[in-house]
């Protein structure tokens, strides 16, 4: 007589994980085509229903740096360190907005999209990663503008970009995204239990922009105590860089690399680290 052995039973379980060093990359590899969905969905809701569509990509750098130029270039007469008032200021603002955007856009992620998540499983990592990836796109478009202003000033020989060292420009677009990504999914984290901070967020990356040089060289910083806290921030060095490559004009040392790197994988590592403890939660907070 046979005996026919019963089928192995599995078990899979789904669960958040629990840290960075339980983040499965390989798992959000596998969702790669829904990270893409992601990012194609966000473009749709932001530009749904308006008359001017993705040109607002571009309207709204040209407009900020307008109003710069008129603010700190012709009313407070602030230094560009011999560059050009637009292009000065295109470039901080193109930079700028992909990191505030990330850390806008990244901190709304468990109370923007709490209906999704609470119907269907997937890497939760996948929603701020698409953002993310939504915001350097918006900055290559961005990016396009203002080289082709670059083009015209260098022409004129009026700037002279380190054209050289341009590759270096994606490392720099990398450790900015991931910065943003961290600060994003901190305050995203931290706001699943106390809404009230996201009012906070917008008004500090404001601030945060003031003590970076975004509209003013950091060559214009002669006080000691105040070079220090700028030095201290960690979107200080890709910004000087950002300008050092293009513009041929900015104060980059190796300290501030050092130490704009250490913040990055802090924030990093700590937004992680929180965002998978919220995610086992936030169901019940949102």
């Amino acid at each position: 007589m046979e005996h026919t052995q019963s089928p192995k039973q599995y078990h899979v379980h789904y669960g958040p994980a629990k840290g960075l060093s339980c983040v499965d990359f390989g798992e959000l590899w596998r969702y790669k085509d829904l990270i893409w969905l992601f990012v194609k969905r966000d473009f749709t809701v932001l530009y749904k229903q308006t008359v001017l569509g993705p040109a607002w990509i571009l309207i709204n750098p040209l407009l900020s740096t307008a109003m710069y130029s008129v603010m700190f270039g012709t009313i407070a007469h602030l230094s560009t360190g011999g560059v050009p008032q637009p292009l000065f200021y295109l470039a901080g603002t193109a930079l700028w907005g992909l990191f505030s955007s990330c850390i806008n856009k990244v901190s709304g992620t468990f109370t923007t999209n709490s209906n999704i998540f609470s119907k269907v499983y997937f890497p939760r990592l996948a929603m701020p990663i698409s953002t993310m990836l939504s915001s350097v796109i918006n900055f290559l478009v961005q990016f396009v503008l203002f080289f082709a202003m670059l083009l015209f000033y260098a022409l004129r020989g009026e700037v002279h970009p380190e054209w050289a060292m341009m590759p270096l420009v994606v490392p720099i677009l990398l450790q900015v995204g991931l910065l943003g990504l961290g600060c994003g999914i901190i305050v995203s984290s931290v706001t699943t239990r106390y809404r009230d901070l996201m009012v906070v967020v917008g008004f500090g990356v404001q601030l945060w922009m003031y003590g970076t040089p975004v509209v003013y060289p950091l060559s214009m910083i002669g006080d000691r105590f105040l070079r220090i806290a700028m030095l201290l921030n960690p979107m200080t060095a890709p910004m000087e860089s950002f300008r050092v490559i293009f513009l041929g004009s900015g104060d980059v040392s190796l300290l501030m690399w050092i130490t704009s790197l250490c913040w990055t994988v802090i924030l990093l590592a700590v937004g992680l680290s929180l965002f998978g403890k919220v995610e086992k939660t936030f169901v019940d907070t949102v």
